[in-house]
């Protein structure tokens, strides 16, 4: 009677499950035809005759002016250049901007100048992937929001070629299966790492775990299932992508664990504007009244400027009163929106508690030329972001001849800032007190070994320059071309 009972309820509701996956399964077939009758109404013949191939880029911040937009219009400046096919769109949210603003950022900021007009798509459902938006379960929000942005960006304009170059790998499966694109990526940092999750499971505070979580043994816990949980779905949507392209040695060892694909995954540098800044002449230091310590980062949490204003406030400190020569300490950044905005009133609400506000300055949003004199006049290059996936700043700071100073995780620490030819190229630390030893030391050496610092760490950054990333850029991505 028991078993009778079990199949009478079993059976329908295993019918009613193969129902249901069937009419998924023709709602997304259905859907996909629709999208495809879409395109052919929207698509325009070139010059030769044919319909050109229209490569999206999905970036909805691009006039951010930070280091994955200079990844992004580099990226746009290879294939216009190469293919004469090719017809490139910008998937973005910056309202505040017409195109040909944001291209004259570009131009502004990286000295990056397209060879072809860039088609614009521009999106009103950003705020859905912003992170203010979601105070808990942020991962999951922003990857959902970054779905119902790309169904936005999809219904807008689909295109052949699909690459999402800021890291929202939730809208691959949906231009892959949905649109009908081969798809890409370009991966600058993995959403979730096994270091995230080493954080969770040690109970360590950080920006992105609060005290309240890490002081309790249950909270740590759900959060580690959270995030096993969702380390799970991001492997399960990256997979899915054709080509995937990873900025530094950091990131293809969590994207490799994470979404198995190591066959269609390669590394492909960021392109720095080496040339530009090796063409700042590099002098032994003359006797001078002050030293300059430059910070080049977006004012972002990650960036960790907090540690560097304790750091610069250490050193002082321990400097000899009236000691010649005087400290300053420039932070160089891109503000994206007001949160990034709030950031830098509440750094100098730090620096006025620390007492050395009239030693920091704050240069926001600044062009390219003025970030040039920056670093051509700074001793100490300063980075601190903990497990930085790569550091366009720190290769920019050891090409203008600064003594770069990073933090000793990550990009920098495995590819950066490593010996060249058996000799140091900077220096890495990791805590307040380590920093402030460091820059303490770095301001100790003469100046002929600083020089020789400087000249070393120069040749070593050459193969991050932009013709090393045309070069790798374009190979990676030739199968989604054939």
């Amino acid at each position: 009677a028991c078993c009778r009972l079990l199949c009478s309820l079993l059976i329908p509701a295993l019918f009613l499950s193969g129902i249901l996956c069937v009419c998924l399964v023709l709602l997304l077939w259905g859907t996909r035809l629709w999208i495809q009758q879409r395109k052919k109404k929207l698509i325009s013949e070139g010059k030769d005759g044919r319909p050109p191939l229209l490569v999206a880029f999905f970036h909805p911040y691009c006039n951010a002016g930070g280091g994955g937009e200079r990844v992004l219009w580099c990226a746009i400046r290879t294939l216009q250049k190469k293919y004469r096919n090719v017809r490139c769109v910008v998937y973005t949210g910056d309202r505040g901007a017409t195109g040909e603003e944001i291209v004259e950022a570009a131009f502004r900021r990286f000295n990056i100048k397209l060879t072809h007009p860039v088609k614009f798509v521009f999106l009103d459902k950003r705020h859905l992937v912003e992170a203010s938006r979601y105070p808990h379960f942020t991962l999951l929000g922003q990857s959902l929001g970054s779905v119902f942005l790309g169904w936005e960006a999809l219904l807008k304009c689909v295109p052949d070629v699909y690459l999402d170059s800021m890291g929202y790998a939730f809208t691959l499966p949906l231009f892959k299966y949905l649109g009908g694109c081969r798809v890409g990526c370009y991966v600058h940092y993995p959403t979730v790492s096994t270091d995230m999750l080493s954080v969770v499971r040690n109970q360590d505070t950080r920006f992105n775990n609060a005290a309240f979580i890490t002081s309790s043994p249950l909270f740590s816990k759900l959060k580690l299932l959270y995030y096993y949980f969702f380390a799970f779905l991001y492997g399960l949507v990256g997979s899915c992508s054709d080509v995937i392209m990873v900025n530094s040695s950091w990131t293809l060892n969590h994207i490799l664990a994470l979404w198995r694909a190591g066959a269609r995954t390669s590394v492909v540098y960021p392109p720095c504007d080496v040339q530009t800044f090796l063409d700042i002449p590099l002098e032994e230091e003359k006797s001078t009244t002050e030293y300059s310590i430059v910070s080049v980062s977006q004012f972002r949490p990650e960036k960790d400027h907090p540690l560097q204003i304790r750091a610069f406030a250490k050193l002082l400190k321990e400097r000899s009163l009236g000691q010649q020569p005087q400290l300053k300490l420039v932070l160089i950044g891109g503000c994206r929106n007001q949160q990034d905005e709030e950031r830098v009133e509440n750094l100098r609400r730090l620096c006025e508690e620390l007492g050395v506000s009239n030693a920091v300055t704050f240069r926001i949003n600044i062009p390219f030329e003025e970030l040039k004199r920056h670093l051509a006049e700074a001793t100490i290059g300063l980075h601190t972001m903990w497990n930085e996936h790569f550091g366009i700043g720190v290769v920019e700071c050891m090409a203008a001849g600064t003594v770069v100073l990073a933090h000793n995780s990550g990009g920098p620490k495995l590819d950066i800032v490593v010996p060249y030819e058996g000799q140091r190229t900077g220096f890495l630390a990791e805590s307040m007190d380590s920093y402030a030893e460091m820059m303490a030391h770095i301001l100790s050496l003469s100046p002929e070994r600083r020089l020789e610092i400087r000249e070393n760490a120069r040749r070593s950054v050459r193969r991050f320059a932009d013709q090393h990333f045309e070069e790798t850029f374009l190979a990676a991505v030739e199968p989604l071309f054939k």
